[in-house]
């Protein structure tokens, strides 16, 4: 692949005409769970010497991107009252007063230690503490834990407390220290820390019915959350939602643990156009957990197929409750009073939208007013921008206008609202916090170091005294404690100066960011560009893309990155440009992508490409794009729109038909596919598959992914062998990889062709780009997070055998000149292969001896085959956290075939499978 993402293709760039047959049953059968990797990218191009441009600098590393203190700091704190904030710090929590200025300690580490604890929470009345230990993850934000009651009065632990092993949610009282939890799908409350538990529901059933928890795809598209109870403010009542999925159709993917045979997940998963959950909402008297009554949804909607949006209470004897149709245009805020035997509808509001859908995502929650007699609502106005509505007495009337928008409401007191926008400069991609009175609106955070602070946010005190101002960027983040009443900075919480030292000696990438005009619309663009940036030169461009709806990339955020990575070693300028379908710039904008899915999402990318281009630093020959989830999508829809542009790009994740996708996200943007047929069929990946014979396609996908399940990889693998097409795939047993292994292969992909150096501008490379867009594209998913670990240079610590390790140090020392040494059981043999277990690894370290890889550098593709065994006592499948394997990861291998590469330059990575997921 020595001349990978090259205008021209080269033989050595695909796979032989011979091995079609091969690709067929090992990627058009992928429900059969073959599941290896056909990979061979060059490791050569990794192991550049460390060195800055004048010698004074050395370059960002991708040990850097994973190096926790090559990271900002950010700092927490919890509010427990208007003055008051606890804060952990070295293992203890630390009560810090700010009026009196004094921090004491609250929460002793060797309580937390006693328990194996990693969270707490505290009861409203600060008696009693919940420990939080035997953390288990499920989806995205569900997970499972043990809960440890402390009594802060008698300074000891509750014996026994009688909540048990694996509770699905846990919330205290906002008064007092009643508690609620949620256990094996049922709702218990107990009225005192040390009463027994009482049993609300009885009829929990796994994957059938959830009480006081959401399901699948409520947690991940509607509540963004894995609770699904809600305390009333005085703690006399508990709504909680009930969720029954015996209609809903299943999902199921193999799941390869440490067993002899792979265990079967299944996961009710609603899909476009077939039957969703049924969703009641009830509320139970916490005094006499008999007493359960159902809120019952408005007339108009009860009749039709609807969702349960947002749980708001207003008093103890009064509930708002969203209700939204399935189309997801039409929205019922409802308001219940209680009339001691029903919940009775009292007054209620109703938004439409003839343009698109309700909100950005799901419908935002309102926010009560201290009068408890009103509210305030985040909706778009009638231009079409997300402002803030006063609502009383059926009317709302806006606080806040013009063509930007509100980001969040952020505090509500008796006379002021705080909220966060986008106005200040006009630039979508910041964020200030703003104080709105009756007499007019300030803004609180627009001139604390302004130039590196544009992005900033606030959590305020209970009545907002205080605050904590954070800046995100485009600066260094800096975190600090403001006094409100004078709007003043009473101290430094976190400014990050360690962090600024590290990076002095760091040769890192500038930033830059404007706007391009295109179709009546301005819109912004973000580059990282690589240090000692020359708009003489031209660089090998990458486009960064999620491009899904209501998202947006260019921003003003401070990152530490792969792109990081990628700009200040590599040269390459990474990009990314938020383009129609965008948000936080208005309906308009956002809503052109309504009912099209993939098709000016995808053409806007190109087009920013091409634009890109003509700015003449950009080498038109060496240009690629590559994302994840939605961002797989867009890069697949782009390769396969046969524009010319992209030679090249890597889809994790991506969808391929949005008929496989879940109901809620893609019914709120495509309509159901009986409402919407043409687009469904003109919007698939697959339809495309005749276009990628010019490109060079990545595709990457886990079998166990549970939101864009392994389906959508299939499909696009199996159009592509059908039409002949030759691409590299990798599969995983996970949810999906960027672990360094992955981060390692995706950018030998793309830059496999990128040794050239950068080349000075001349006329002849500079080609006027063609501003011809390319036919409609088509459909996406939903945003993920990497997860993020530390990783050593000292390879040998992810070594499971003894030898093995021992080997790793004694290249080491004698890469340094280090004395050799020995391990336990004898010499150093010169036989690597020896020290391997792998018979096809041994083979491939012989061919590397011999010389024979240099040979047969072309064609090879070496298959690796591991069953990765992951400590969990249940399927994970996927968060933003990161999980160790008990034994030899993929990963380590492929950090082995480096170090061997620096031995045997002629070495190519060997990657199949990685346990470390998204």
């Amino acid at each position: 692949m020595s001349v990978l993402c090259r205008g021209d293709v080269h033989d050595s760039c695909v796979f032989n005409p011979a091995q079609v047959s091969i690709a067929k049953v090992l990627l058009g059968v992928f429900g059969a769970a073959v599941v290896v990797v056909l990979i061979a990218v060059p490791t050569v191009m990794f192991l550049k010497e460390e060195q800055g441009g004048d010698g004074s600098q050395r370059s960002f590393t991708l040990e850097d991107v994973f190096n926790s203190s090559l990271k900002p700091k950010s700092y927490s704190l919890s509010w427990i009252s208007d003055h008051e904030y606890l804060h952990k710090s070295q293992g203890s929590v630390l009560l810090h007063d700010v009026v009196k200025e004094q921090s004491t300690e609250f929460l002793s580490r060797e309580t937390f230690n006693e328990k194996d604890a990693y969270d707490y929470h505290l009861s409203a009345d600060r008696r009693y503490v919940a420990f939080v230990s035997n953390h288990s993850k499920i989806w995205r934000h569900s997970f499972t834990a043990s809960y440890s009651l402390f009594d802060r009065e008698l300074n000891k632990f509750l014996t026994p407390s009688d909540i048990p092993d694996e509770v699905q949610f846990f919330d205290w009282a906002p008064e007092g220290n009643k508690l609620a939890f949620v256990w094996k799908n049922d709702v218990y409350v107990k009225t005192r820390p040390g009463s027994p538990p009482q049993q609300v529901t009885f009829d929990g059933e796994e994957n059938q019915i959830l009480n006081g928890i959401p399901d699948w795809v409520y947690e991940e598209e509607m509540f963004s959350s894995n609770q699904g109870l809600w305390w009333s403010p005085g703690g006399k009542y508990v709504a909680y939602a009930q969720f029954n999925d015996t209609q809903v159709h299943a999902i199921e993917y193999p799941w390869y643990g440490e067993n002899q045979y792979p265990s079967t997940v299944s996961i009710p998963y609603p899909k476009p156009g077939t039957p969703n959950p049924v969703v009641k909402l009830f509320v139970v008297d916490t005094d006499n957990t008999t007493k359960i009554t159902e809120v019952v949804v408005p007339a108009s909607f009860g009749s039709s197929e609807h969702y349960l949006a947002t749980v708001t209470w207003v008093t103890d004897n009064r509930i708002a409750v969203q209700w939204l149709k399935r189309v997801q245009n039409h929205l019922i805020l409802q308001i219940y009073s209680f009339t001691g035997s029903s919940w009775d509808p009292a007054e209620h509001r109703e938004v439409k939208s003839s343009t698109g859908w309700i909100g950005r995502f799901s419908p935002i929650e309102p926010v009560i007013a201290a009068d408890k007699n009103s509210y305030y609502l985040l909706m778009s106005d009638a231009s079409g921008y997300k402002h803030i509505h006063h609502v009383a007495g059926g009317t709302a009337t806006p606080i806040t206008s013009g063509e930007w928008e509100v980001i969040d409401i952020l505090k509500v007191t008796a006379d002021r609202v705080y909220y966060s926008s986008n106005q200040e400069g006009g630039r979508p991609g910041g964020r200030n916090v703003y104080e709105w009175t009756k007499d007019g609106t300030k803004c609180l955070t627009c001139s604390i170091h302004k130039e590196k602070c544009q992005y900033n946010s606030a959590y305020f005190s209970h009545n907002a005294s205080f605050y904590r101002m954070s800046c995100s960027g485009p600066g260094i983040p800096y975190h600090a404690l403001m006094d409100n009443r004078n709007n003043t900075e009473l101290k430094v919480l976190e400014d990050n100066i360690a962090f600024g030292n590290l990076i002095a000696d760091v040769r890192m990438p500038t930033m830059r960011r404007d706007s391009l005009n295109l179709g009546g619309y301005k819109l912004w663009f973000q580059m990282f560009l690589p240090p000692g940036f020359d708009e003489s030169k031209k660089y090998p461009l990458l486009i960064d893309v999620y491009a899904g709806p209501c998202s947006q990339k260019a921003d003003f955020v401070y990152r530490v990155s792969w792109s990081t990575y990628l700009a200040s070693t590599e040269n390459i300028i990474v990009a990314s440009f938020d383009g129609r379908g965008s948000g936080f710039q208005g309906d308009k904008l956002m809503h052109e992508i309504y009912k099209r899915l993939g098709t000016y999402e995808v053409e806007d990318q190109i087009t920013a490409a091409k634009e890109f281009i003509k700015f003449g630093f950009v080498d038109k020959d060496r240009v690629a794009i590559w994302g994840w989830s939605y961002g797989g999508y867009v890069t697949s829809m782009a390769l396969g729109s046969g524009s010319g542009v992209f030679k090249c790009g890597m889809a994790v994740a991506p969808v391929s038909k949005w008929e496989y996708y879940d109901s809620i996200y893609t019914e709120r943007y495509m309509m159901e596919p009986s409402e919407n047929a043409d687009a469904y069929t003109n919007s698939t990946v697959t339809a495309r598959a005749q276009n990628f014979h010019p490109v060079q396609y990545l595709l990457v996908h886990g079998t166990a992914d549970d939101n864009v399940h392994f389906q959508q990889g299939a499909e696009i693998s199996e159009a592509l062998v059908e039409e002949q097409v030759d691409f590299e795939a990798m599969v995983t047993t996970m949810k999906s990889l960027l672990s360094l292994a992955g981060i390692l292969l995706v950018l030998g992909f793309v830059r496999s062709s990128w040794q050239v150096p950068v080349q000075e501008a001349d006329d002849s490379s500079s080609v006027e780009a063609d501003d011809t867009l390319a036919d409609e594209p088509r459909e996406l998913p939903n945003t993920k997070r990497h997860s993020e670990g530390t990783f050593s240079n000292d390879y040998s610590k992810y070594l499971e055998d003894q030898k093995a390790q021992d080997f790793v140090r004694w290249l080491m020392n004698k890469r340094s000149g280090a004395a050799e040494k020995r391990h336990a059981d004898g010499t150093f043999t010169s036989d690597v292969s020896s020290y391997l277990k792998d018979q096809a690894l041994k083979d491939f370290v012989a061919r590397l001896k011999s010389g024979q890889e240099e040979k047969t550098r072309g064609p090879v593709r070496l298959l690796l085959q591991e069953a990765v065994h992951v400590p969990h006592t249940k399927p994970y499948t996927g968060g933003t956290e990161s999980h160790t394997a008990s034994h030899v990861p993929m990963s380590t291998l492929f950090q082995f075939s480096q170090l061997l590469s620096k031995y045997f330059m002629n070495s190519h990575s060997i990657v199949v499978q990685d346990d470390v997921v998204q």
